[in-house]
């Protein structure tokens, strides 16, 4: 249908039960009022049959290019927000003239950080007074309740699976963690030769079980992040940390197994990076596995590169400040860090960058791991209101990137 805006299903809405987009997008078409929901800096993400109709009224028959603020609501974002922020659960406003005249009532959903605004014109209004106009109206909200009674009866069915999945998870992960540790603990004391003397061939095998042994424990140690995910459970420890430190520390923790696979690791760090507010341990756990993945796709004689600098997010002012203020006044302070690891790897196809940062997704089947690693990544560096992105084609290596803003709160 011309004009629809969709919305790629993630894999957290998948393994949540979420409803689809089509079966979202088909909901809001059967609606009689104009309905659209967009992002906090306005973009439209979804707009049903009769927002589209009431659009093109006005000329704006391309939704990508149409605002929220400037262009429907004609409004300023920060009176809105300013309402939403001291308590109101819905905003209206009126807009438009004459015939066109129609009040836009606004509701905010805080956890994706959206806005739903339904629009109800003169027009309408009059028609809804019709009796034969209300018999079908009246028809379709029935048909439109049993089916949204179906739709409900199936998520809940989904969440129920995807609960006891996560719960299975955690406790076959709870379960391995003890044993484990203690089998590295014996590979700790027989290397040091606490328990005796050993000949080179022992040496080699033993390092090689203790290898292994760490990819288990490494392995463990990503169901218990992802459980904690899925089940809602991640609380970010914000405290004022160096970011340099942390990433320090995560170099010359890997550096060993980098050396094991005869891959070069390099750290450049920014010294000027200051010291802001965020999680220490999600952070490094984020950027480990990253690193983690470059040492997979890295063979031997290649090189790894872990780079941070700060970085001027422009995103994180437009969602602050008006667009007339941020043409007049340029910030060009620093107000994120930007951290990348490059490979020398084979590097990943374009049509591969979305997919695998969803759960147990693994584009090269060679590898070992579960496909969690970039999933986790994902979620702990969103839940600091950050992005994170690949850059790569076949045979040229792997960029990966994230940033990190500084004005947590």
């Amino acid at each position: 249908m011309a004009g629809r805006i969709a919305l790629p299903l993630t894999s957290e809405e998948r393994n949540r039960g979420t409803l689809p987009f089509g079966a979202i997008q088909g909901l809001l078409d059967t609606l009689e009022k104009p309905l659209v929901v967009a992002e906090r800096s306005g973009t439209l993400l979804l707009a049903n049959t009769r927002a589209r109709q009431y659009l093109e009224s006005f000329g704006r028959a391309e939704m990508q290019t149409v605002n929220l603020f400037t262009d429907v609501l004609n409004a300023d974002a920060q009176k809105i927000f300013g309402q939403i922020e001291k308590g109101a659960h819905q905003v209206k406003l009126q807009i438009g003239s004459g015939e066109k005249k129609a009040t836009a009532r606004i509701q905010w959903m805080p956890e994706p950080d959206w806005l739903v605004v339904e629009i109800e014109s003169r027009l309408q209004t009059q028609a809804a007074s019709d009796p034969a106009t209300q018999l079908t109206v009246q028809e379709l909200l029935q048909e439109r309740e049993i089916t949204y009674r179906n739709l409900l009866a199936a998520y809940l069915k989904l969440q129920e699976v995807n609960r006891q999945k996560t719960v299975f998870l955690a406790s076959a992960a709870h379960e391995l963690k003890t044993p484990l540790a203690v089998i590295k603990g014996y590979y700790d004391l027989l290397l040091a030769g606490s328990l005796g003397r050993l000949t080179d061939k022992q040496r080699d095998i033993l390092e090689e079980s203790k290898e292994s042994c760490e990819r288990l424990v490494r392995l463990v140690s990503m169901f218990l992040n992802y459980s904690a995910l899925e089940s809602g459970k991640l609380v970010l420890q914000l405290r004022e940390n160096d970011l340099r430190d942390c990433l320090d520390e995560l170099s010359k923790r890997w550096s060993e197994a980098f050396q094991r696979k005869g891959v070069k690791l390099d750290a450049h760090i920014d010294p000027s990076i200051p010291t802001f507010r965020f999680d220490y341990q999600k952070v490094q756990q984020a950027a480990a596995n990253l690193l983690d993945n470059a040492l997979k796709h890295t063979p031997s004689g290649g090189m790894v590169t872990l780079r941070a600098a700060p970085h001027f997010w422009e995103r994180r002012v437009a969602a602050m400040a008006p667009v007339e203020e941020r043409r007049r006044f340029r910030l060009p302070r620093p107000n994120s860090v930007e951290v990348s690891v490059l490979d020398s790897g084979s590097g990943i196809p374009a049509e591969h960058h979305q997919e695998i940062f969803e759960d147990f997704v693994r584009v090269d089947r060679k590898t070992s791991g579960m496909g969690l690693g970039l999933a986790i990544a994902k979620r702990l560096i969103q839940a600091h209101r950050g992005k994170i992105w690949v850059e790569s084609e076949s045979k040229t290596g792997s960029r990966f990137t994230f940033l990190l803003p500084m004005d947590q709160g």
